[in-house]
């Protein structure tokens, strides 16, 4: 069978890599077409050397016209672009997968309250099947469409899940705490981004308002099936990769820790992507790093009653490019473990 033939926009940004470096050790892709308008005419590998020798492609402009002849389109783009760009004539004849948070709120005016801006293409929003593979893998399979998920939201639905599609928690008490990488941030320059800023700093950020909040609640309240509301609080931490989200409920039930780990068992054992870890392991965010894992242990506090859900993954990786390769895989029928089985590097 042919490769299949595969463009990427925004293929300039730390997430647009991360989707050349892995897309290039897989063996059903055949990349042909990587936009930027900032490098137009420039080798791919004058941006990054890595690639030298193993891709020639130039960076070429926008050019819907060079999207037509691929089989899939990625959009790593920043938000608002995918929504300007994508249109129904567009995904008649290709199938895209939209990194950005465009297509991921199935409620424009939600959209436009945390992203500050109308929301252009609202009749495509139906369209588009939300791609948290281990959740949604059966619609994805049958879509031509896919909104990427982000990588905060990836950490926190999927560390809670299980306990919200049981009703086992305290849906009024969910309260998530997670720190990020600074690659979470972007290739752009920002001034809060800069080495000086970041280094031997921890800050919060974005309190009550991250973009990412609406998306945890959509689709928590979905598994729920009622509506759930959650503090989420994120912060920034001098490190390049990784989250750690922690989050702290409490029990309906009385449950031991035993029975909460089979809970979980029974939604992710079958998981290659998760791993429940034993009890005496938590995670880090080293032992994800580059890999498209998403670690996953708890403690019951009997003290407090708290129940504490730990969970990390890569941002760029499970939390953006691996995420979107493996649903290219599922939407291609390929193997979903395809291109994406290293482990990380110490």
């Amino acid at each position: 069978m042919a490769k299949i033939k595969v463009g990427i926009l925004g293929s300039n940004g730390y997430v647009g890599y991360e989707l050349v470096r892995l897309l290039l050790n897989h063996k059903e892709v055949e990349l042909q077409y990587l936009s930027s308008r900032a490098n137009k005419g420039k080798k791919y590998y004058e941006i990054y050397p890595s690639v030298y020798s193993r891709l020639d492609l130039e960076f070429e402009d926008v050019d819907i016209n060079k999207c037509l002849d691929l089989d899939l389109l990625f959009c790593a783009t920043p938000h608002g672009f995918s929504a300007d760009f994508i249109t129904k004539d567009l995904l008649d004849k290709v199938k895209i997968i939209d990194l950005s948070a465009d297509f991921r709120l199935k409620n424009a005016d939600v959209y436009k309250q945390y992203y500050k801006k109308e929301h252009n293409a609202k009749e495509l929003l139906k369209d588009a099947v939300y791609g948290l593979c281990e959740i949604h893998r059966e619609d994805i399979k049958a879509a031509k469409f896919i909104a990427n998920p982000g990588c905060y939201t990836t950490c926190s639905i999927l560390s809670l899940y299980p306990l919200l599609k049981e009703k086992l928690i305290d849906e009024n008490f969910i309260i998530i705490d997670a720190k990020s990488g600074v690659s979470g941030a972007g290739r752009e320059a920002k001034s809060d981004n800069l080495f000086c800023e970041v280094n031997e700093n921890f800050k919060a950020y974005a309190l009550s308002s991250h973009r990412h909040t609406p998306e945890i609640e959509q689709e928590l309240s979905l598994a729920f099936k009622s509506d759930i509301k959650v503090q989420f609080t994120p912060h920034l931490v001098p490190i390049q990769k990784g989250i750690l989200s922690t989050s702290y409920t409490k029990l309906k039930d009385n449950l031991n820790e035993n029975e909460l780990r089979e809970i979980y068992a029974k939604y992710y054992d079958k998981e290659y992507f998760i791993r429940l870890l034993p009890s005496e392991i938590l995670p880090q965010t080293k032992f994800t790093r580059g890999t498209n894992f998403v670690d996953i242990n708890l403690k019951l506090d009997e003290r407090t009653g708290n129940l504490i859900i730990l969970a990390s993954l890569d941002n760029l990786i499970k939390g953006a490019a691996g995420q979107a390769i493996q649903n290219m895989n599922l939407l291609f029928g390929f193997d979903e473990k395809l291109g994406l089985e290293n482990l990380s590097m110490i």
